[in-house]
C-alpha cells in the first residue's frame, strides 16, 4: 500500500547539491517549499531548476510551494551580533534606531508603525516566545519594555503581539516580486503568510492571476485574527496550511494541539488541502534521529488526517536533509497502519448538497470503494478536480490521477491519496481502446495485478476540463 500523507520539504543552503536532492526526492518528498523568506529572487530561480532537474533524475513528479515572506515583524541587528537579557532589565524597541547599532538596552525594529500597534500593558514576544517583554510606555518611534523572561537574543529575530493585532498588510511590496516570479517560473502553490482574513487571500490570488499565474493559493493560519476568520479563509483558499510557529506565539502554546486538530477537521469538511508544518522534526537540523516527541507528533498530525507534513530547517539548513525525509516517510507509514476508521467523517462528507457533477461522481466512487473489494481507483482528470473531491474521503485505496497535463500531475502531489500518472485520454476515442490503453499503463507500473477489480471515472468528452460525469467498475484484463 502507498504512503497516503504527503511530504512537503523546504530547499535551501542543504540541498544545493543536486545528488543530495535527487535523494531527498527518492526518498519520498512530494512537494518542495522555496521559502522566499530568505535570500534572492535569484537563489529562489537557481533553487527551482535544481529541484526540477533532481526531479527528472529522480524520476518523480514534484510540485513546488513558494512561500511568500509576508510581513513577518522583526528586530534588526546588534552590534556584536546578540546580546543577553535579564530579567527585569530594562529594553527599548526603536523603529529610528541604527539598524546595526542594537545593544543590551536597545534595539532597531524594521516594521516602522509597530508603536502605532502596542500599548502599554501589551506583551510582545522575540524569538519564537523565548523572550518575554512588558510594554511600559510608547512613544512615537519607541516602546519601552521590561524584560519578563529573558535569555539569548540574536539578529533579525521574529516579533509578535500576544493576542495579535499587528496591522501590517499581508501582502508586502517584496511579495509582489516574488508573485511576479511565480507566474513566470509556473509554480505550482503560493502561500500567503500571516493572512488576517479572506481578502488577503483573494488579494494574493487577483496579484497572481494579473501576472498570468495559475498556481494554487494556500493560507497559513498563524495570526491570531486568522483563527477569528477561520471560516471565510477556508472558503477563499486552495490549501491551508497549519503555521503553528507563529500561532504557537500568538495564541498560546497550551492552545496549539487543540487548535490544529479544529483546523484540520475543518479544513477537510470544507474541501480543501490542509498541511500540518514547523518544527516537525526539529532536533533532525543536528540529529540524524527523531525524538519520540516528535514522532508522536507527525503521527498524530496523519491520523487527524492532514494531507501532507512539512519539514522547515530540517532539509534546508540541517546535517542530514536526507535522513530527515526518511525518517518522516517510516513515522508516516507507522500512523497509517494503525489509523482509526473515522466512520463518522465519512459520512459527514456525504450529506448536504453537491456543489457539481464532478463532487456527486467522487462521493459516489469513495461509498462504492469503501463497501467492495477494489484494487485502484482511476481518476482521468484535466484539471485534478475529481481527485480532490475523492481524497477528502478517508479510504486506503489508492487514487491515480491519470493526466495528460505536467502542471495537473505537479498538482496532485499534495493530495493525500492521490497519485499522479501520465496519460493522454485524448488519443483513445473508443471505449475499448481506452480500457486497453489504461490496463497497459496500471500493469507497466506494477500498480494493479491482471483480475483485479478497479473504479474508472471520466466524462463522456475526452480532454474537457470539468466534464467528469461517470463511474465504471471494471476488471483488469491482458490485452
Amino acid at each position: 500500500m502507498p504512503r497516503r500523507t504527503k511530504i512537503v520539504a523546504t530547499v535551501g543552503p542543504a540541498t544545493d547539491n543536486l545528488e543530495v536532492l535527487t535523494q531527498m526526492l527518492r526518498a519520498g518528498v512530494d512537494v518542495a517549499r522555496l521559502n522566499a523568506s530568505h535570500g534572492t529572487i535569484a537563489d529562489r530561480r537557481r533553487r527551482l531548476q535544481l529541484v526540477r532537474e533532481a526531479a527528472q533524475r529522480a524520476e518523480r513528479c514534484v510540485g513546488v510551494l513558494l512561500d511568500l515572506g509576508g510581513p513577518k515583524i522583526r528586530i534588526e541587528c546588534f552590534r556584536e551580533g546578540r546580546v543577553q537579557l535579564t530579567e527585569g532589565a530594562l529594553f527599548t524597541l526603536d523603529t529610528a534606531f541604527d539598524a546595526k547599532g542594537g545593544t543590551q538596552a536597545r534595539v532597531g525594529v524594521a516594521y516602522k508603525n509597530l508603536p502605532r500597534d502596542v500599548a502599554a500593558g501589551d506583551t510582545l514576544l522575540l524569538n519564537d516566545g523565548q523572550i518575554v517583554l512588558d510594554v511600559e510606555r510608547v512613544g512615537a518611534t519607541t516602546i519601552e519594555t521590561r524584560v519578563r523572561v529573558g535569555g539569548e537574543l540574536s539578529d533579525r529575530k521574529g516579533l509578535n503581539r500576544q493576542g495579535g493585532g499587528i496591522s501590517a498588510p499581508a501582502i508586502s511590496e517584496r511579495d509582489r516580486e516574488d508573485i511576479q516570479f511565480a507566474a513566470e517560473e509556473d509554480i505550482d502553490y503560493m502561500s500567503v503568510s500571516f493572512a488576517r482574513d479572506a481578502a488577503d487571500i483573494e488579494q494574493a490570488r487577483a496579484l497572481l492571476r494579473a501576472a498570468g499565474g495559475e498556481a494554487r493559493i494556500v493560507a497559513k493560519i498563524e495570526r491570531h485574527e486568522a483563527i477569528d476568520n477561520l471560516a471565510a479563509i477556508i472558503d477563499a483558499s486552495d490549501v491551508v496550511m497549519v503555521a503553528r510557529g507563529d500561532l504557537g506565539v500568538e495564541m498560546g502554546y497550551a492552545e496549539l494541539t487543540g487548535l490544529q486538530k479544529t483546523i484540520i477537521q475543518q479544513t477537510r469538511a470544507g474541501n480543501r488541502v490542509v498541511i500540518t508544518a514547523t518544527q516537525m522534526m526539529e532536533s533532525m537540523i543536528q540529529n540524524p534521529v527523531p525524538t519520540r516527541a516528535e514522532v508522536s507528533d507527525v503521527a498524530n498530525a496523519v491520523i487527524d488526517g492532514t494531507d501532507a507534513v512539512m519539514l522547515s530547517a530540517e532539509s534546508a539548513t540541517g546535517r542530514y536533509p536526507v535522513k530527515a525525509v526518511e525518517a518522516m516517510v517510516q513515522v508516516i507509514e507507522g500512523a497509517e497502519k494503525y489509523q482509526l476508521s473515522h466512520t463518522r467523517s465519512r459520512q459527514r462528507a456525504l450529506e448536504g448538497q453537491f456543489e457539481s457533477t464532478e463532487q456527486a461522481i467522487a462521493m459516489a466512487v469513495m461509498y462504492t470503494a469503501n463497501h467492495m473489494k477494489v484494487s485502484a481507483i482511476v481518476a482521468l482528470t484535466e484539471s485534478g478536480a475529481t481527485p480532490l473531491w475523492m481524497s477528502r474521503i478517508r479510504s486506503d485505496i489508492p487514487v491515480y490521477a491519470f493526466t495528460r497535463h505536467e502542471a495537473t500531475r505537479r498538482r496532485v502531489t499534495i493530495y493525500r491519496g492521490v497519485y499522479p500518472v501520465t496519460f493522454d485520454v485524448t488519443g483513445h476515442t473508443i471505449a475499448g481502446s481506452l480500457y486497453g490503453a489504461l490496463f497497459a499503463r496500471l500493469l507497466e507500473l506494477r500498480l494493479v495485478e491482471a483480475g483485479d477489480r478497479i473504479i474508472l471515472t471520466k466524462g463522456e468528452q475526452s480532454g474537457v476540463q470539468g466534464g467528469t460525469n461517470s463511474m465504471q467498475i471494471l476488471q483488469v484484463a491482458l490485452e
